[in-house]
Parts: C-alpha cells; structure tokens; sequence
C-alpha cells in the first residue's frame, strides 16, 4: 500500500514537472510572439507621416523607404556638389559663396584642391579674364555595394572667353559616406578623397 502511495506521488511530481515545462515554453511562445508583434506595428507606424490639413482633417500619407531613395540622392548630391564648385564666374563673392556652399558637402580633400587651385592663380584669373565657367555632367559611375560608396563622375568643362569657347573634359572620383542631414547637406552624404583624374582641353571654339 505505501509502495502504491509513493508511485502516485512519483507519477503525480511527473506531471507536475510536464505541466510546468509546457507552461513556460507557452509563455515563452507568447512573449516573444507578442515582442515581434510589437516591433512589426513600431516598424509599420514609422513608415507613415499624418499630415493636418489646415486643423481640420487628419490625412494619412505613407514614408517611402529611405534606402530606396539612396542611389538617387547620392547622384544628386555629387551633381550638386560639381555644379557649385566648378560653376564659376568672374566675381570674386560669387565664386566664394559657390565655393563655401560646396564644402558644406565634402570633406578636407576638396577644401585642399581648391587651396591648390586658388594657390596657382586660377580663379584670380577668372577674375582678371573676365571669364565664366559652367558644368556639364554627363554620366556617373556608382558602386553602392561596397560602403563607402565610390562615384566617378564624367563631365564637361565649359570656359568662356570674349574671344573663344574652350570645352575640357572632368572626370573625377571620390567616396561617399552616410552623414547626418542638416541645412546645407539635405541629402545626408559627405563627400571623401575627393580627386580630379582628368582634365584636359577637348576643343576651342572662336566666336
């Protein structure tokens, strides 16, 4: 009889233990079901903006993903940054302002070209020639599967005389890295080891 006792007793702990081990792997399943949960509707009110319209209706619009967008805004952050710094005119503040405003978008490496090219007298020349300078971009080369991301970009330099037009190729390269957005860098990039690796005369136009 106590034999008996104490196998109802074993048999009893047993199913205690089961019923324990199953309750807690059930918890576990819901925590972490209900954590995933969580983090997917986060994830899922982040992707879209509420817009007021005049205080009165509550429209909502859906955020297109960021990285979608990238390839795009790297492009036009490279554009943007060779049509400041290469658009020149001969005046001497708006050669410093297009200058100060492109260096917003890169780093030492195109303060450090433009010292050089200030350093040898080309803008003063500008200046005193009463010449003017445009740029023409006309493709880029992108690698966004390596971070930093590399860029060459292909160009055309126009400088226009009084007497003649003088086309140059630009080739240059340079890196991109993920920076945060501000005022004067919308696209949220930084230009480094940014190099002219062309740059000679292609043709010159009398006129």
């Amino acid at each position: 009889m106590e034999f008996k006792c104490l196998q109802n007793i074993e048999t009893s702990f047993k199913q205690i233990r089961l019923f324990g081990i199953v309750f807690v792997a059930c918890c576990t399943l819901i925590t972490v079901y209900s954590v995933w949960s969580a983090y997917s509707y986060a994830e899922a009110q982040r992707q879209k903006i509420y817009v007021l319209d005049e205080g009165k209706s509550l429209m909502l619009a859906l955020a297109q993903d960021i990285n979608q967008n990238r390839p795009v805004e790297a492009r036009d952050h490279v554009k943007r940054f060779h049509e400041l710094f290469f658009t020149l005119s001969p005046d001497k503040n708006a050669i410093e302002s297009n200058i100060q405003r492109s260096l917003f978008l890169a780093d030492k490496s195109a303060y450090n070209y433009y010292k050089d090219l200030a350093e040898k007298g080309y803008f003063n020349r500008m200046i005193s020639g009463n010449m003017s300078q445009v740029i023409e971009i006309d493709k880029f080369e992108c690698d966004f599967d390596v971070y930093p991301y590399t860029v060459t970009t292909h160009g055309r330099q126009i400088i226009i005389r009084e007497s003649n037009i003088t086309e140059r190729t630009l080739i240059t390269t340079c890196k991109l890295i993920n920076v945060n957005r501000s005022d004067n860098n919308s696209h949220g990039f930084m230009i480094e080891d940014f190099r002219v690796i062309d740059n000679k005369e292609l043709r010159k136009l009398e006129r």
